[in-house]
């Protein structure tokens, strides 16, 4: 055999080992599915396929599975092993070293490829500086010519998810001057920000408590201010959409540029829901009505909607409604404000 045979024939084998090596799950209507398993969750099962993308499957329509790169298993004692897996007669096997762990297929709590593990290791005891995300949105509107005017909207929102608890901090601010016959008047000026923190007491469940500020002097408002807390319920979570309702009570105290000082108890109830519309785009929206305890018929709803579509990994564009309705405002002054920005997003994340 000559050596240039040889040399072609182990290229051959080079470039064919990355096909040859794909994990393979078999399912029970017989379809095989190849690629890299990325995690067993729950009673779902991701796998990785070159020209499918990620492909969900039930754990439970899964006849038999092969690994050709070492996973994290969860088996049914709680016990975390390393290996690669494969599975015969309905047993899971994880070759762990010189030994190899058997367990019922039906009974593996988790499966976890490096990245996923990792990210499960992360979540277990962060520190507080840790797993945060979120955005900066900037707008910038200019008029020049007989009208001179100038519009700048910006938002900042972050948040940290763990498995037992949720932090969200957010602020939005506008501000718009207009020019006409050599008079420069300022035309909207309004600063919304504050805080809210979630406490999981169950799967479904979990308790809250938050802190608002705003500003708005064309409403003549000074500052509002508002605390208080609740329960609420997760009603959905999945890839795709989170969907929670909470309900509680809160102080708000109001203190306006005239003079006026309102003090109250308010009872609240609300939603915050985010759907991934695509891979590219989602839809987020939050909605909370106050009605007021001391001035029975009064009260506040809090609206904001907005979409974001991704353009690259740390920027977007984004398009945002920000809406406050007040039944009783002071004299002269309407119920009703609403914001409306679009620009670039930019994202971060720790």
């Amino acid at each position: 055999m000559s050596n240039r045979f040889v040399r072609f024939f182990s290229s051959v084998l080079v470039l064919s080992f990355p096909a040859l090596a794909a994990d393979q799950v078999v399912l029970t209507n017989g379809d095989t599915i190849t690629g890299s398993i990325v995690k067993k969750d729950g009673g779902t099962l991701t796998i990785k396929s070159e020209f499918f993308g990620q492909v969900t499957m039930p754990w439970s329509a899964v006849k038999s599975i092969r690994s050709d790169a070492e996973l994290s298993v969860v088996l049914p004692s709680g016990e975390t092993v390393k290996g690669k897996i494969g599975s015969a007669d309905g047993q899971l096997q994880v070759a762990a070293g010189p030994a190899t762990r058997t367990a019922p297929l039906a009974g593996v709590a988790a499966v976890r490829n490096a990245a996923e593990q990792h990210h499960f290791e992360r979540l277990q005891h962060p520190g507080i500086l840790e797993l945060w995300n979120g955005n900066v949105d900037i707008g910038l509107s200019l008029a020049r010519g007989n009208a001179r005017s100038d519009a700048l909207a910006t938002s900042f929102t972050a948040g940290r998810d763990t498995r037992t608890d949720k932090i969200t901090l957010y602020f939005n601010q506008i501000y718009s001057t207009a020019r006409a016959n050599n008079l420069t008047s300022t035309i909207a000026s309004a600063l919304r920000g504050g805080w809210k923190y979630n406490r999981s007491v169950s799967p479904r469940m979990f308790l809250s408590g938050f802190n608002d500020y705003e500003h708005d002097r064309f409403q003549n408002l000074n500052i509002r201010f508002v605390a208080g807390g609740g329960a609420g319920l997760k009603a959905v979570k999945s890839e795709h959409t989170q969907l929670d309702f909470d309900a509680g009570i809160d102080y708000q105290r109001e203190n306006f540029l005239n003079g006026l000082n309102r003090n109250s108890a308010e009872a609240n109830f609300g939603d915050n829901l985010f759907y991934r519309v695509s891979k590219g785009t989602s839809v987020t929206h939050s909605m909370r009505l106050f009605t007021n305890l001391s001035d029975i018929g009064a009260y506040r709803l809090n609206l904001d909607i907005g979409s974001t579509t991704v353009l690259k990994k740390w920027l977007g564009w984004h398009v945002t409604a920000s809406d406050r309705f007040l039944s009783n405002p002071v004299q002269g002054r309407q119920r009703n404000d609403l914001l409306i920005s679009t620009g670039f997003r930019l994202t971060f994340a720790k």
